[in-house]
């Protein structure tokens, strides 16, 4: 059986770009392998949430995993920081990650870009934490937006030097899963980039909006003055409004839009219209989930204490190997 690793880091309610990113098939992974799904909280740390915020967009984080899909029964949910065997085999991968490889990850040079004050050690080794998350479990398989391949490669990279320094076969190389398909990214509402809460708030359907922010959201979706030549290629300010129909729509919706738009008679407003009341139907019972599971506090105590116990139980098996693995003995 194969062991997939997940994690989504807290920073607010789940979106559609998490949610296509990698929630739609963890019912089908739960099903046919050993899965572990956690809350990476430290992750959230880069960001400096008020100690409330941390608290409270765990809970929105926990809550939309269930709301989801995820069993607790078959998968182990748990949050990152509860299990500490994390951390340490972070600082034991930490010294042989090397600073010229951490600097020129994408997702460094983008934040150090846009956050110049904030450019902290946590930032510069994130991928040394999440090669941690997934190596501390020893997965083979991850399931990963587009935007994440880099990451997982570095994770690759990190698990093969402890190999060949150490002189062992411990550590697997885990690979993108995605049930055979093109590993999805989905766009955010602005025309720029993935859809994120860290990219503004108009940015991203989060899967517990209600129906009227929903609508008022994709209608102020940014669109340009529409097409002048039939059949000519789309922006990628309309490719993106496009990906995310063919994401929640039907076929012949997706077909008929296109059309009009080929045949340079498509109205954008008609297109969003739709795109919106699709997009409140597709989470309509994720959201319902939302609201029922967040008011019972007893379960999501029983669900966290559940999947603690079952992570910390794989974790410090990996951890005391590897510490035996690099010399340390007890004596």
């Amino acid at each position: 059986m194969d062991i997939v690793v997940s994690g989504i880091r807290s920073t607010g309610n789940l979106h559609l770009g998490n949610y296509f990113g990698a929630l739609k098939n963890f019912v089908k992974m739960q099903n046919e392998n050993k899965c572990f799904f956690f809350i990476a909280d430290y992750h959230s740390l880069t960001t400096h949430p008020t100690p409330k915020e941390l608290h409270s967009i765990v809970k929105n984080v926990l809550v939309e995993y269930l709301a989801s899909g995820i069993d607790p029964e078959i998968s182990t949910i748990y949050i990152q920081s509860n299990v500490p065997e994390v951390t340490e085999l972070y600082f034991l991968l930490n010294i042989n990650a090397y600073l010229g490889e951490l600097e020129r990850c994408t997702s460094f040079k983008e934040k150090a870009r846009s956050l110049p004050n904030n450019i902290n050690a946590g930032l510069l080794t994130y991928p040394v934490l999440m090669a941690a998350d997934i190596l501390i479990h020893k997965a083979n398989k991850v399931p990963v937006g587009k935007d994440q391949e880099q990451h997982l490669e570095m994770t690759r990279q990190f698990g093969n030097r402890f190999n060949r320094m150490y002189n062992c076969q411990y550590f697997t190389e885990p690979v993108a899963y995605n049930f055979g398909e093109a590993l999805i990214k989905i766009p955010g509402l602005d025309g720029n980039g993935k859809m994120g809460k860290s990219e503004g708030e108009g940015n991203a359907i989060f899967l517990s909006d209600p129906p009227d922010v929903i609508r008022k959201k994709v209608m102020r979706a940014v669109t340009d003055s529409g097409p002048k030549v039939m059949n000519q290629p789309k922006p990628e300010i309309i490719e993106n409004l496009f990906t995310i129909l063919n994401a929640v729509s039907t076929p012949d919706t997706v077909e008929h839009f296109d059309a009009l738009y080929n045949n340079c008679q498509i109205r954008y407003s008609d297109l969003k219209k739709q795109l919106a009341e699709d997009i409140i139907a597709y989470t309509e019972p994720i959201r319902n989930r939302i609201n029922e599971i967040s008011k019972d506090d007893e379960y999501l105590r029983k669900v966290v204490n559940m999947g603690t116990e079952k992570a910390r139980e794989s974790a410090s098996k990996t951890v005391r190997e590897v510490r035996q693995i690099m010399g340390f003995r007890d004596f």
